[in-house]
């Protein structure tokens, strides 16, 4: 059975898309820890980051850093935190966070509730600077 990440990737579910090529994909989260939060995922269903070939692992950290630029541009903060947990969706993910403490890379901290129209013009904003 496809993954809910996989679902977006099909199109099956709506995301805020930030940019995509021919292996990775990259959304906005929709339970952000801050403004901007994306998930950067490679379009292949694997569980744990370090089972990607490396091909794949290289790939995905490089789509990544495009992303983090483009984030850091059109998300006011200090700069973009990185963590890899993947164990919420058994999909490899990088979570891509603004930030400006330490702090708000604190998982447990109380997710934002933002509007569509606000997702919309985070994501819009994010692409623009890609």
């Amino acid at each position: 059975m496809a993954t809910i990440f996989t679902r977006i990737i099909n199109g099956e579910i709506p995301s805020y898309k930030i940019a995509e090529d021919e292996r990775f994909f990259a959304f906005l989260d929709i339970n952000p820890m801050t403004k901007g939060h994306t998930l950067v995922i490679p379009k292949c269903e694997e569980d744990y980051i370090f089972n990607l070939d490396d091909e794949t692992y290289t790939g995905l950290m490089q789509f990544a850093k495009k992303v983090a630029v483009a984030l850091k541009k059109a998300v006011p903060c200090k700069r973009i935190g990185v963590a890899v947990m993947g164990m919420e969706v058994p999909h490899t993910h990088v979570h891509l966070i603004p930030i400006t403490k330490e702090a708000d890379m604190i998982i447990s901290n109380p997710k934002l509730t933002l509007s569509h129209q606000e997702m919309t013009e985070i994501a819009a904003a994010i692409r623009s600077k890609l």
